[in-house]
């Protein structure tokens, strides 16, 4: 089959590194998954047994769903549809796991969709672009700490697991890849308005260079001066997620 640019198809056909990602994946004790973007199933094949799990696959690519159906008859349903608009009520379990060879093109989508049902999705392994790979599990005071580390990491405890060479793939990409966990945080612990964070966080690395007192001029964030006179003079890869929580719930 043709490769299609336009869904971001680049598949992994290194036996040793599926069975890396396999292992992984394994570590997290979860029996029901769902995978993104199965391709061939080249990592579906590399899970072993599916009948020890309640395993689920949602493919776009009409090419696929049929082969999908006739080599893994152990599948409980594949849906074909794409992902960024895939319902989690037809996955008939309390919490779940999504892994996948994520496209490209649509990575971080599908990490904001993950956080955005972060009620049902326990946890994540997911194969990503090297440098989205390491601004999602990126801590503060480094270059790659961002809008998309202080989100997932909201709700999420994120660790970069290993790259995966361009090599590895065929069509082979121009970019080195990475594999990240991500395992949910004990839901008692969140105290936070969502909105309220992705907004502020938004505003200030929109202008990372720039301190808080200079990206929070324009007016368009009403804030609690006392609040945060400790740290208008800081730049966003300064602050914690922490202070970043604890500052969303002084801003309107």
């Amino acid at each position: 089959m043709k490769f299609k640019k336009s869904l971001g198809q680049n598949f992994l056909v290194d036996q040793t590194m599926l069975s890396r990602i396999s292992e992984t994946i394994a570590s997290l004790n979860a029996t029901e998954i769902l995978e993104i973007g199965a391709g061939h199933g080249a990592l579906t094949q590399a899970m072993g047994d599916l009948n020890q799990m309640n395993y689920y696959i949602c493919e776009l690519d009409d090419r696929f769903v049929e082969v999908l159906k006739q080599q893994f008859p152990s599948v409980k349903a594949i849906f074909h549809e794409d992902f960024l608009r895939f319902d989690f009520s037809k996955i008939p379990h309390q919490n779940f796991s999504i892994i996948g060879n994520f496209p490209y093109n649509i990575s971080t989508q599908i990490i904001f969709k993950i956080i955005e049902n972060h009620l049902k999705v326990d946890s994540m392994v997911g194969m990503f672009q090297k440098e989205v790979a390491k601004r999602i599990c990126a801590k503060p005071k480094s270059k790659d700490y961002s809008v998309l580390s202080i989100i997932a990491q909201m709700y999420y405890d994120c660790h970069y697991e290993f790259d995966v060479p361009n090599t590895c793939f065929e069509p082979v990409p121009k970019v080195t890849s990475g594999i990240i966990s991500m395992k949910r945080k004990p839901l008692d612990d969140v105290s936070f308005e969502y909105h309220q964070v992705k907004k502020l966080v938004k505003a200030v690395f929109n202008q990372r260079r720039k301190t808080l007192r200079n990206s929070l001029k324009s007016g368009q964030i009403q804030y609690d001066q006392t609040v945060f006179e400790p740290y208008l003079a800081l730049r966003p890869e300064q602050i914690s997620l922490a202070e970043f929580l604890h500052l969303s719930q002084y801003i309107q």
